[in-house]
């Protein structure tokens, strides 16, 4: 067990607070060997309440196993397996902890593959979408993640906390002070140098994400409507990393809600081949805002980059049918675009953030 206190905190957070886990619950509990602390403490943390944990350790520490994805045969990573299609139909919450070795590592895996396994996986992932399968997605501080973000592992590690070990309760009612403004308003504008960009959110909520299934949490989101995106929007300030691939300067023009045309300054043939995977990659499953103070610089890193306080974030891909979403793609990219230099919201004509900062 790991001797720094934090750790403990942190599994307890995600048992307790993210999940709130009932006696009797089967828990899948994923994660990378590098994340063996975490891991003993969640399933400490999982027996105090008398849930079961069914723990699946990963060597990529990011889910998938990448000798057997390179060597199968295509029809049989194009399936999922029957016993893992079960876990995912009977399983009442999941615990995903990412902790890798190297961030960049499935880079090495030809897109066709990915494209198979994301489909096979598809169906596994429906409940998720619709929340009947309670989860939360973490990460656990590792040499990869703190390289990637350009600082010492004991740098990372306080970042992450600091993310983290917040007080959720205060943090929940400051951010629905901002989320309501959007479920009251039908346009939202955003104005930034190379960015305009119009879509409706009318008759669809935003959710809070404050201790709940993501962590770090510290946004709100929604989905739009999927044919009501008009514009352009670039996200220059900070790259894209999605499956190990790193997109840099990407720009993306939507008419009735669909991408008609898309470039990048690097890696652009990664981000067509994303775009054509199927019919619903060219649609947006979900607008976000970040709202975390504790959040102030880009890491490469989505689960962290994507809750900066004074950014948005676009999802290509799969909406969210809990809040009314119902694009359907095999895949969910979340894009950041910082609004700190520059950069606005308006809603219904009436501006709500600039430059960062709110007006209530």
């Amino acid at each position: 067990m790991s001797a720094d206190p934090r750790v403990q905190k942190y599994a307890e957070l995600l048992v307790d607070t993210c999940l709130d886990v009932q006696a009797g619950w089967q828990v899948l509990v994923s994660g990378g060997y590098l994340a063996r602390p975490l891991l003993e403490a969640v399933s400490g943390a999982l027996g105090r309440r008398g849930a079961y944990p069914l723990q699946r350790v990963s060597l990529s520490g990011q889910g998938m196993n990448i000798p057997w994805l390179l060597e199968a045969p295509e029809e049989v990573v194009a399936k999922s397996p029957p016993l893992e299609a079960n876990e995912w139909e009977t399983a009442d919450a999941l615990i995903a902890i990412v902790a890798p070795e190297n961030t960049r590592e499935l880079s090495q895996v030809p897109q066709e593959r990915l494209t198979l396994i994301q489909t096979a996986r598809r169906p596994n992932m429906e409940r998720i979408f619709t929340e009947e399968l309670k989860w939360v997605g973490c990460q656990y501080p590792t040499h990869a993640l703190a390289q990637e973000a350009g600082m010492s592992l004991e740098e990372f590690t306080e970042f992450l906390y600091g993310a983290c070990l917040r007080d959720w309760d205060a943090e929940h009612e400051r951010i629905g002070r901002y989320a309501a403004l959007f479920d009251g308003a039908d346009e939202v504008h955003v104005v930034a140098e190379g960015t305009d960009l119009r879509l409706s959110m009318a008759g669809r909520q935003v959710k809070v994400d404050a201790g709940g299934a993501n962590m770090p949490g510290g946004e709100f989101f929604g989905s739009p409507v999927e044919d009501s995106a008009e514009g352009t929007i670039t996200f220059s300030e900070f790259p894209a990393v999605y499956l190990g691939n790193e997109v840099k300067g990407i720009r993306l023009q939507f008419q009735g809600g669909r991408v008609v045309d898309a470039s990048a300054e690097s890696n652009e043939e990664f981000l067509i081949s994303m775009l054509d995977m199927d019919d619903g990659a060219r649609r947006l499953g979900e607008l976000g805002i970040g709202c975390n103070p504790g959040i102030t610089r880009h890491l490469k890193n989505t689960a962290f980059d994507e809750k900066i306080d004074g950014t948005v974030h676009l999802a290509l891909g799969n909406g969210l049918p809990q809040l009314g979403g119902t694009n359907v793609s095999r895949f969910h990219w979340d894009i950041v675009k910082d609004l700190r230099n520059g950069g606005k919201i308006e809603l219904d004509g009436r501006i709500v953030q600039e430059n960062g900062s709110w007006s209530l």
